[in-house]
């Protein structure tokens, strides 16, 4: 009879999954600074799809009569937020964390285990970096290209593109922007803004860091030309015109997005099944000193009402 192999399984050295691997996600997704500042509707809790609907009403109000005579017109405008499944597969090495993780806490054998404080380490390590790539992928992303999910720049530009009634507008300005254009660049998107939306409270410009080094030099200089008002750069946030600027580092240089953070959506699954995190040691599989890092979860971008977002594409 044919005796069955014992093959040595990697231990687990610790593993989160579903709502519990939730907190570690929000921790990594949540850390983006377009996110960690609030600058759009964070929707948490998004498992398969969700639609999201805005409602543009017109004239419904009319004179007063003793009938009853409907009037005006309600639009419902419903676009899907798909959350896209993705992972982190990420093999490290001990030696590389050596210089950033006390000697004394790995032990004084070469093959000591991971202490459950290393663990967060890691995984904060890595988190950290999804952080970044969210960032990006929130702004320039591609849901068709691997290991993306779509961001808003893409999906705005296109709908721009189509010019339609409930598309987004475009800026009559175009082109990159630096310190000697970034004044008449501003007046071009502040213009492009619907009456609808302008001079509400959450109505803001979103700029990447490009735009943010270019207005401050901008005001910095023209300082001497009656900008008192806008020379305060590390006093209070920047703003435009009483506009509120909100830099997005994942922002492609010289675009420019004008809309309200409650029109802009960023949908994640932190109850989802899909979720997991895992750290994995590898030296009782083969005795080497790596460990894996498992990371999954969701996440997605959409805007609602696109007549209401004005952009300014830099060609």
């Amino acid at each position: 009879m044919r005796q069955r192999q014992n093959f040595l399984l990697p231990s687990v050295t610790q593993t989160y999954a579903g709502e519990n691997a939730g907190k570690y996600i929000a921790a990594a997704l949540l850390s983006a600074k377009t996110l960690d500042q609030e600058a759009v509707s964070i929707m948490p809790n998004v498992k398969y799809k969700s639609a999201i609907q805005k409602l543009d009403v017109s004239g419904i109000i009319h004179d007063a009569s003793c009938d009853f005579t409907t009037s005006g017109s309600v639009a419902l405008t419903e676009r899907l937020l798909e959350p896209k499944e993705l992972q982190v597969n990420l093999e490290l090495c001990k030696q590389e964390f050596l210089d950033s993780w006390e000697a004394l806490q790995l032990g004084y054998s070469a093959f000591d285990e991971i202490p459950s404080s290393f663990n967060d380490f890691l995984v904060s390590y890595v988190g950290g970096k999804v952080a970044e790539k969210t960032e990006i992928d929130i702004w320039q992303g591609l849901a068709a290209s691997n290991g993306e999910f779509k961001g808003f720049l893409p999906a705005l530009s296109a709908s721009a593109a189509v010019g339609g009634a409930t598309d987004a507008i475009q800026s009559a300005e175009s082109g990159s922007i630096t310190t000697a254009n970034v004044i008449a660049k501003l007046d071009g998107i502040e213009d492009a803004i619907p009456n609808s939306v302008y001079g509400k409270e959450d109505t803001v410009i979103y700029v990447p860091t490009n735009i943010v080094k270019a207005y401050s030099r901008a005001i910095g200089q023209n300082y001497a030309n009656g900008w008192n008002n806008q020379v305060t750069v590390g006093q209070k946030p920047l703003d435009f015109n009483g506009i509120p600027l909100v830099h997005c580092p994942g922002m492609t240089s010289s675009y420019m997005v004008a809309a309200q953070k409650s029109n802009l959506f960023f949908g994640t699954g932190l109850m989802s099944d899909y979720n997991e995190v895992r750290v994995l040691d590898m030296a009782d599989l083969d005795g080497s000193q790596n460990y894996r890092i498992i990371m999954r979860y969701t996440a997605d971008t959409q805007f609602g009402i696109g007549q209401d977002i004005a952009i300014h594409i830099p060609s």
